[in-house]
């Protein structure tokens, strides 16, 4: 995240422009020497050589009958351990998957692990897939106002009815492994069983998986993906994935198969240490943000930035990216790279994809909830950051983009996660707050949740408003004071519930 950004394309006198992708890897701080000897067991893939016009986010149905059959799935899916409860295995999943016939193997798959960015590559990988022509399927978590979201086909999101369909055609062997296992399926590996079996029966050219959480004994584990990438790792869930980086990557190391490609974004040394080690141990390849590939160069743009990424197999120029923050631009570097090598650029292939193409499928990217501006006067934009990196890395991206003279925060957190590290984060860039709940029982009491804003603020700077629609518009009406109308703004953030029960307000007002 805090890599510099070369700018400077000037020519030297020769008139040749400077190679600023070796000032990256010049540049490159914190690595420890320890790395190196990680780095000469593994092989390294080095090769040698427009926006969309409808919500993403499907509304309800409108056939009541198929609103009704959605609402009863998600009633019995309920009714399982939620996506927080967990035992760590992949046994029940892997019975489903044996009597649904292994669905997971019918196709390619990218498995996309890390702690913050991983929708949005998922997004990008997704985009691209489908620009060169492959149908994909996508299953990502969580999802922003459908539980629909979560199971994609060719970028869109099912059908109500087809989820609906794809649930009882899994619900017989579903209730066969449940009464042969100690615990039930839980929800997400019921959808997670869902989505595989959905991705067959399409059929899908390649998948694009996310975990739910970790990746050693996540249920998405069940699949080899050619493809494993690691987003940047930080500090979430420490209670079930360790305390320290490296720990975490422990545990995100295991979407890494025998003989797999790995893009690793930046990361913190130790976790770099134990993905690096993970590699070797099961003979992948590597290739490095900052070092194989990476963001040249990009400029703030009207709704988004320029970008010039550097990928294994050379570099691209004036991608348009529809999305606003460095975390995204980074985050585009590392989707060109996964498609490149799940093409086989780099490994069997010294070429570049077509730039067309790429600059066609970056200019089409959505990502719901991230970065997202919902309305104007005041401008409004959601942001679903939980942890502090994502924060940090949401309050520079706000700052670059959008300059606001007044911005006002809305917060509403969930249990667990490092409250205190989010708000201190914001707490720069934001004139005042207004903290709140969200729906979810796992909500932070609107009340416990501004005993710690008002240590971090202040407590002039800290309003309390239990119900999510009353703090929006106390935001909206904070933001509109003192004759800063034009330049004021409001971020509403700190969940991903949060984030969705506002977008659904704002998009009915």
């Amino acid at each position: 995240m805090s890599e510099q950004q070369p700018e400077s394309h000037d020519r030297d006198d020769t008139g040749e422009r400077p190679d600023e992708f070796d000032r990256i890897v010049a540049e490159e701080s914190d690595r420890d020497p320890d790395l190196a000897v990680i780095e000469a067991g593994s092989r390294t893939l080095r090769a040698q050589a427009g926006p969309p016009q409808n919500d993403p986010v499907p509304a309800l149905p409108a056939d009541p009958e198929a609103a009704r059959a959605l609402l009863e799935v998600e009633r019995e899916l309920a009714t399982r351990w939620g996506e927080t409860k967990l035992e760590p295995s992949v046994s029940r999943i892997a019975a489903l998957m044996d009597v649904l016939g292994e669905p997971q193997r019918a196709y390619p798959s990218i498995h996309v692990t890390g702690t913050n960015g991983k929708t949005s590559t998922a997004r990008m990988i997704e985009a691209l897939l489908n620009a060169f022509e492959l149908r994909t399927g996508r299953y990502t978590s969580p999802h922003v106002q459908s539980v629909t979201e979560r199971i994609c086909l060719d970028g869109k999101p099912v059908t109500a009815e087809r989820f609906v369909e794809t649930y009882h055609d899994i619900k017989p062997y579903v209730e066969m492994v449940d009464a042969a296992q100690e615990y039930r399926l839980s929800f997400f590996e019921v959808l997670t069983g869902m989505a595989y079996a959905a991705f067959a029966d399409a059929p899908v050219d390649a998948a694009v998986i996310e975990v739910g959480m970790g990746g050693s004994w996540d249920a998405t584990n069940v699949i080899d993906g050619v493809v494993a990438v690691v987003t940047p790792i930080s500090l979430d869930h420490t209670d079930r994935l360790g305390s320290t980086p490296g720990e975490i990557a422990e545990e995100k190391g295991g979407v890494i198969k025998q003989g797999a490609t790995v893009i690793l974004a930046q990361q913190p040394v130790d976790a770099a240490q134990v993905l690096l080690r993970k590699a070797v141990e099961v003979d992948a390849t590597v290739a490095r943000e900052g070092m194989e590939f990476g963001v040249v160069s990009r400029e703030v743009a009207v709704g988004g930035q320029m970008l010039t990424l550097r990928g294994v197999g050379g570099e691209y120029d004036a991608i348009f990216l529809p999305l606003h923050g460095a975390h995204m631009a980074h985050n585009a570097a590392v989707a060109l790279a996964a498609v490149e090598a799940f093409f086989g650029i780099g490994a069997e292939h010294a070429r570049v994809l077509d730039t067309d193409t790429v600059r066609k499928a970056f200019a089409s990217v959505t990502s719901p909830g991230r970065m997202e501006v919902v309305r104007r006067s005041p401008t409004v934009v959601l942001d679903a950051a939980h942890n502090p990196a994502g924060a940090a890395a949401t309050a520079e991206a706000v700052t670059e983009a959008f300059g606001f003279s007044r911005l006002i925060g809305v917060v509403g957190a969930s249990e667990g996660k490092d409250v205190r590290g989010v708000l201190e984060a914001f707490e720069p860039i934001l004139a005042e707050v207004v903290v709140t709940e969200n729906s979810s029982h796992r909500a932070i009491g609107a009340d416990e949740l501004a005993a710690v804003a008002v240590e971090v603020f202040g407590a002039d700077r800290v309003q309390v408003e239990p119900r999510l629609d009353d703090a929006l518009e106390a935001a909206i009406t904070l933001a509109e004071e003192e004759a800063e109308y034009g330049g004021a703004g409001v971020l509403v953030t700190g969940s991903v519930i949060t984030v969705g029960e506002a977008r659904l307000l704002l998009k009915r007002g």
